[in-house]
């Protein structure tokens, strides 16, 4: 990836889901011993929880952020790939896989500040899939100075508004959740477009099911006290001076809203 020096660099990728597909489309050195990277797990401490972390080799630093209803599983082709060259870290965010819930006012972007300040970590790489890439870009804009480049995978920029038809769905999931069939939330969310793909390859359709089974349901039947970014990212984007880009893979789909008319909403 070419670093230009006034602006961020946007590139569009194919996403091919393999470890050494990611790191190469993002710029990251792959290495090429056999042998697994020592593998650390913990908590961090943030404001009203704890986050769940893993982290593993040397090198520069990669976050890895994974998506909505998933958790750091998503990122297992990945994680040992980059760890063979690069100091890893992938973390569950609040409200997913092993973190706390949500007790009271948070912000994704501040959460993953702490935990890079927790690990001494003074600037990393940020990749994210979905909530993970909107997360990313956040970080990216509030806190400029610990990013060293963006990759953003197939995701939402705060600021956006999605389409109806996409809001209309995610409302359907939370209803079938507030009235007590969580299950019934669950399988309308495997069962949306945006997993189409996925449902081809045993493997990956297998462990999307296995996060997403394990999802607690807490933003379907909750009030999510995340505190958005503000101003949002959406028209920020320009501000950002470091390496950008962004993957949207062959088999996502399009949400149907244009990025002008989701400022204008």
């Amino acid at each position: 990836m070419t670093t230009q020096s006034r602006a961020s660099t946007f590139s569009r990728r194919r996403f091919m889901g393999q470890g050494a597909s990611l790191a190469v489309a993002a710029g990251l050195s792959v290495g090429c011993s056999s042998a697994p990277a020592a593998r650390k797990t913990g908590m961090i401490q943030v404001d009203g929880g704890q986050l769940y972390y893993e982290e593993a080799g040397v090198g520069s630093a990669v976050v890895l952020l994974h998506g909505f209803t998933l958790d750091t599983r998503m990122w297992d082709d990945q994680f040992e790939v980059l760890a063979k060259r690069h100091r890893v870290v992938r973390y569950d965010l609040r409200g997913f896989g092993k973190s706390s819930l949500p007790t009271g006012n948070y912000v994704h972007a501040d959460d993953c500040k702490r935990v890079l300040e927790a690990l001494s970590v003074q600037r990393a790489n940020i990749v994210g899939l979905s909530l993970g890439g909107r997360v990313a870009i956040d970080v990216a804009v509030k806190h400029p100075a610990i990013v060293s480049r963006v990759v953003a995978v197939d995701t939402f920029v705060s600021g956006y508004v999605p389409s109806k038809a996409f809001r209309d769905a995610s409302a359907e999931m939370a209803a079938a959740a507030r009235a007590g069939d969580l299950a019934k939330a669950k399988a309308l969310w495997l069962d949306h477009a945006l997993f189409r793909s996925a449902a081809t390859r045993p493997a990956v359709s297998a462990r999307l099911r296995q996060m997403v089974q394990a999802y607690s349901g807490f933003h379907w039947t909750q009030a999510n006290p995340e505190v958005p970014v503000s101003p949002p990212a959406l028209p920020r984007l320009g501000e950002l001076r470091m390496p950008f880009m962004a993957i949207v893979g062959e088999g996502d789909i399009d949400d149907g809203n244009s990025p002008t008319e989701a400022v204008l909403a």
